[in-house]
């Protein structure tokens, strides 16, 4: 059960661990009709395994960080078997950045990071489901587009059950998705991203998925600005704030930030793969700044200790 605090947006204790549902639904129907083509991918369906494993335990009886890092680098070490690994980010400013031997370590590095950031935006009713269907989408039209089926069943396959999953978690939520779901669609789209990279430049990535990233970014860097610890928990990521500038009202704010992440993603769906992604970069990072200048804004008016 999620018992409310002063955090929280809800007032009622509320049933969590819906990913057991939703990951149950799609573990046990995709191996019926492509039990072979899951086989060629058995490292990678063992990995997304154990993340679940690990959130089904916190929801549980809240496992402590630590653990939950060491069994995603775990995942993504397994990952690594079956070639789903960051080899190269490619050409930046005509300079190609390749990793070699430091491949695995960055991989680790994106996937942890990824992983929890959507972790984090799972903070008002349905906003981290239809986040995630935005992204998956994206991931299934770049699999479409490229024949590549496995890309294709496992974006389709978390798109269905999260659709499921919505009829129940939409405002006002019967239940929520917990751990066992956020830290599973994480690792589940850091895994497709990677896939991906062999169809799109890296900088798409970070537009198709640029809400979770963005807002992990601005509230990390605005807690070590103010001489906080950057892990430290606030009311102070992007749902929080649009929620109150929306008078509270859950569904329009999450409606506009989904609405923003698609525009995000068909921005990030455009991009060629054989390009110089530098200028492009800066554009990203120049969102980043002004995500920050006008959530500070947003802060200051809103009178919040952030």
């Amino acid at each position: 059960m999620d018992i409310p605090n002063e955090r929280s947006t809800h007032v009622n204790h509320t049933a969590r661990g819906a990913g057991i549902g939703f990951y149950l639904a799609v573990a046990l129907v995709l191996p019926v009709f492509h039990y072979e083509l899951l086989l060629n991918y058995i490292w990678a369906c063992t990995a997304i395994f154990l993340v679940f494993i690990i959130g089904v335990l916190d929801d549980h009886r809240d496992t402590s960080p630590n653990t939950k890092f060491f069994v995603i680098i775990l995942g993504t070490v397994l990952l690594y078997f079956d070639n789903i690994v960051i080899d190269d980010i490619g050409v930046f400013f005509g300079i190609p950045i390749s990793f070699g031997w430091f491949a695995l370590p960055f991989t680790i590095f994106a996937v942890v990071g990824f992983t929890n950031a959507l972790n984090l935006i799972d903070g008002l009713d349905g906003l981290a489901a239809t986040i995630s269907i935005v992204i998956l989408g994206s991931f299934f039209a770049v699999g479409y587009t490229n024949d590549d089926l496995f890309m294709m069943l496992l974006a389709g396959a978390f798109i269905s059950a999260l659709l499921g999953f919505l009829v129940f978690n939409w405002h006002p939520a019967s239940i929520f998705m917990g751990d066992s779901g956020s830290l599973t669609l994480g690792f589940v789209i850091s895994l497709l991203a990677i896939k991906s990279l062999a169809y799109l430049p890296t900088v798409s990535i970070l537009f198709i998925a640029a809400i979770p990233i963005l807002d992990t970014l601005v509230v990390m860097v605005r807690r070590k600005i103010n001489g906080r610890s950057m892990f430290s928990a606030d009311r102070c990521h992007i749902h929080h704030i649009l929620r109150h500038f929306f008078a509270e009202d859950t569904r329009k704010t999450v409606i506009f930030i989904v609405v923003l992440q698609l525009i995000y993603s068909m921005t990030g769906l455009q991009l060629e793969r054989d390009m110089d992604e530098g200028y492009f970069l800066l554009l990203f990072l120049l969102n980043v700044v002004l995500h920050y200048m006008f959530l500070a804004a947003m802060i200051k008016r809103q009178k919040r200790n952030c």
